[in-house]
């Protein structure tokens, strides 16, 4: 079955939900390192799946420099403090932009987008060799130039 971008745009909030849901999963079981840190990976996965779902035809490594570029892009802005502010008034804005700024997120980010870049890849290449047509088992014989004989 080809992947269309219709395909990819169906299937990218799908994933954005499963995401979501395993983050509620372990918010619900643990409250330590686990929970942070699990919570910082999945919303890079959350937001890889954002992008695919705005250019369903992005290459698996562009798609994850982009997501990992927005999620280092809206932590930096923390450091001004916009996010602290908007997020003291609204809970979309908390959830989306976070409040504090923190190195350690900084290495999370790729954590949750580079096991979903590996993944995209091998159901690229897979849909690739699907598409290709059969190749012959054996290559077609040389043909002996006339000439050579003695």
């Amino acid at each position: 079955m080809p992947i269309t971008a219709r395909t990819v745009r169906l299937l990218m909030p799908l994933a954005a939900l499963l995401v979501l849901g395993l983050a509620l999963l372990i918010r619900a079981v643990d409250d330590g390192a686990l929970r942070q840190y699990s919570g910082t990976a999945l919303y890079a996965s959350m937001v890889w799946a954002g992008v695919l779902f705005l250019w369903p035809r992005l290459a698996p490594v562009p798609a994850g420099a982009v997501a990992t570029g927005f999620c280092w892009l809206v932590e930096c802005a923390q450091l001004t403090g916009v996010p602290a502010e908007l997020s003291a008034r609204s809970l979309a804005a908390r959830l989306a932009l976070g409040v504090q700024f923190d190195p350690v997120d900084l290495a999370w980010y790729p954590v949750g987008v580079v096991p979903l870049v590996l993944l995209h890849h091998l159901v690229c290449a897979r849909a690739r060799t699907e598409r290709r047509p059969p190749r012959d088992v054996l290559p077609a014989p040389a043909s002996v130039p006339s000439d050579t004989r003695r």
